[in-house]
């Protein structure tokens, strides 16, 4: 049955200033800052708002590791429970892309998903940070939990993190409905290739490129522009991806019965479509049961039986 969730994203750049401020002045800018940032997207009532990564680090502090620890301190927890009333007032869910300092001195790389009644509703530690992140004291994570949210199943990379295979993996075994990228690099094909191999909605937030939200066969559904650093989308996630080899009969029978209730997204080249169930009463997942199509990974797994089967490989 559709599950429809809005999701904005914004590639707001960090906070930027020629004037000499102190730490405390810096913060307060920051602060108001995002909140105009976020202000813009408020109209769309979004149920998930993406912010960058390091979303409150003033820019003229990325590149110092003391400013940034002095800001780091100065800051606490005040930015995050900024973004908590933020997510109360409007009813939805945001993310704290940030870096903050644990209890030993050491830094994470971090994502802090503030859910719908300000509470923390999970969070991501960024895996792969790159060499001199750690040379700074900023370890990497070691998990990749999905974070459930009542409009489905989230999971997270940050920035780096999209060159590497072991988190992916996992997330292509643990099957999120959304990926979540908050990050400065925007990771070109990557992105594509994310959303496709994870079956996965992939929402990127990138100051100074494309912030884009993407479908799970690497589509772009909505993206920002040279005109405004951000964009809203309304996505359905009652779907299913199937490959069109021995399902075309199938699929035009499928659309036949069940009409404008269900969609099928076919991006052309690649062979697989995205099914969607637009109906209140029956899920997409129901829908290709019904006409017996084969899903995309049940038609790649038979696939590679008939391919590992010794008397069909040659001598």
């Amino acid at each position: 049955m559709a599950k429809w969730v809005k999701i904005s994203t914004i590639g707001m750049e960090q906070y930027s200033t020629k004037e000499t401020l102190t730490t405390r002045q810096s913060l307060e800018k920051v602060k108001e800052y995002i909140r105009s940032q976020i202000r813009q997207v408020l109209p769309d009532q979004p149920d998930l708002i993406v912010l960058p990564e390091w979303c409150d680090i003033p820019q003229s502090h990325t590149g110092s590791q003391e400013l940034r620890s002095e800001f780091v301190k100065e800051r606490g927890s005040e930015v995050r429970e900024l973004l908590a009333a933020i997510a109360r007032e409007n009813n939805c869910y945001i993310t704290y892309p940030t870096l903050i300092e644990a209890e030993d001195g050491t830094y994470r790389n971090t994502m802090q998903l503030i859910d719908r009644s300000g509470e923390i509703a999970g969070f991501y530690n960024k895996n792969h940070a790159v060499i001199i992140e750690v040379e700074e004291n900023i370890l990497c994570g070691k998990d990749a939990n999905v974070i459930e949210c009542d409009f489905g199943r989230v999971a997270c990379a940050i920035c780096f993190d999209l060159n590497f295979d072991p988190i992916r993996l996992k997330y292509v075994e643990a099957k999120p409905d959304i990926i979540l990228f908050p990050s400065m690099y925007h990771g070109g094909i990557m992105q594509s290739y994310w959303a496709y191999s994870c079956r996965s909605y992939f929402v990127g937030a990138v100051p100074r490129h494309p912030s884009a939200i993407l479908n799970p066969l690497g589509d772009i559904v909505a993206t920002s522009t040279n005109y405004f650093n951000f964009v809203t989308a309304k996505v359905n996630l009652d779907y299913v991806t199937a490959h069109l080899g021995y399902n075309f009969e199938k699929i035009a029978a499928m659309r036949e019965k069940y009409g404008p209730k269900v969609n099928v997204y076919d991006p052309g080249n690649l062979g697989p479509v995205l099914i969607t169930s637009e109906s209140d009463e029956i899920t997409a997942l129901e829908m290709t049961q019904a006409f017996e199509i084969e899903l995309l990974d049940d038609y790649f797994a038979r696939s590679l039986a008939c391919q590992a089967d010794p008397a069909n490989i040659e001598k």
